[in-house]
């Protein structure tokens, strides 16, 4: 077995890297239950204004930043329209409707990750006793890696602005989709991507590698709502500024890099693919899916385990998924491909 395993089970399995450790243990600290740490403060200040908005809350995970979003915009016996593959409908517990009573109308993706509008539409109910009331959109980008189009945002977003829902965007991996989309930087390619929704969470501790944190951004008003909920929810954290530093560190330093995690996922994509049995979804960013076909589905029950022998990690949840980061080079990805073809080539 190698000594140092190639981790691809997630982009939140990241190191912190040296900078960052030094720019964590000089950060100026305070009690941020009091409002009183300025590293958290310059934080939120940041990437408010970063992203277009008034307001920010850091918040230890992304769910629940996600969680303190939509109870932010709903309330009990209020529904929130979601999509059957999102974050915070499939994989946060149900922590809408246990903690806020607020229910989730789960709908199907097209394949391209979006939420038909049409489907959106029609689920949105009238007004009527016998219905939940339909405040929220919540949508997410990147969806398992992939990019909703700018356009589908803008039109999305729009739809639910006429019928009188807000809009919120689990953007955890928001970096990743504007360093994919191209064009403009990629500050501002998330500063226009965040300007469709009323509130984004927007994750540090996936693709920019900071051990911990998310923050939720917003109006004034409503990052005031979502700041009652993280105390109720346990996220007021103290001396959070160390945190903070992390996040800081990974905005001025690691946005740009994206573009090498994105890089590795097609590299790794295009040697999987060569694998007789494996039909590979061309990856958007930083997340390769695989599916097993044929006599590969047969003998793949023992690869997650086979690959660990090799020093490879992965998961197979629902699907084989490969996940790259700055924790991994293209030695590694070449190195994972050749596990898992050796797998396979077994008699």
């Amino acid at each position: 077995m190698h000594e140092t395993p190639i981790d691809l089970r997630s982009d939140t399995v990241t190191q912190p890297t040296p900078a960052m450790r030094a720019a964590m243990l000089a950060a100026p600290l305070g009690d941020d239950v009091f409002g009183a740490d300025p590293t958290v403060n310059a934080l939120q200040e940041r990437i408010a204004a970063l992203l277009g908005f008034e307001a920010a809350l850091f918040v230890p995970t992304g769910t629940q930043s996600n969680l303190c979003g939509i109870l932010a915009h709903c309330g009990r016996g209020d529904e929130y329209i979601v999509g059957q593959q999102q974050h915070c409908y499939r994989w946060e517990g149900g922590g809408a409707a246990v903690f806020g009573s607020v229910q989730p109308q789960p709908l199907d993706h097209a394949p391209d990750g979006t939420l038909p509008l049409a489907q959106i539409e029609a689920a949105i109910k009238p007004d009527d006793a016998h219905f939940a009331r339909t405040r929220l959109l919540a949508l997410e980008n990147t969806l398992g890696g992939k990019v909703l189009p700018m356009d589908y945002l803008r039109d999305a977003t729009a739809l639910a602005r006429r019928h009188g829902l807000a809009t919120h965007l689990d953007g955890a991996r928001l970096f990743n989709a504007a360093v994919a989309s191209g064009g403009a930087d990629p500050y501002t390619r998330a500063r226009e991507i965040a300007s469709h929704f009323d509130s984004v969470s927007v994750c540090f501790s996936k693709g920019l590698g900071a051990p911990v944190g998310s923050a939720l951004v917003g109006s004034r008003e409503f990052i005031a709502r979502a700041h009652r909920i993280r105390k109720m929810a346990g996220g007021g954290m103290r001396q959070a500024g160390l945190l903070a530093a992390a996040a800081l560190h990974a905005l001025d330093h690691h946005v740009e890099r994206l573009a090498e995690d994105h890089a590795l996922a097609s590299r790794l994509a295009e040697g999987l693919a060569a694998i007789p049995g494996l039909r590979v979804e061309a990856p958007q960013s930083n997340i390769v899916f695989v599916d097993l076909e044929g006599d590969a589905a047969a003998r793949g029950t023992g690869l997650i385990e086979h690959l660990k022998t090799q020093g490879v990690l992965a998961t197979g949840l629902y699907r084989l998924r490969f996940v790259t980061h700055l924790d991994v080079d293209a030695a590694g990805v070449d190195r994972a491909v050749a596990a898992v073809r050796a797998f396979f080539a077994q008699p």
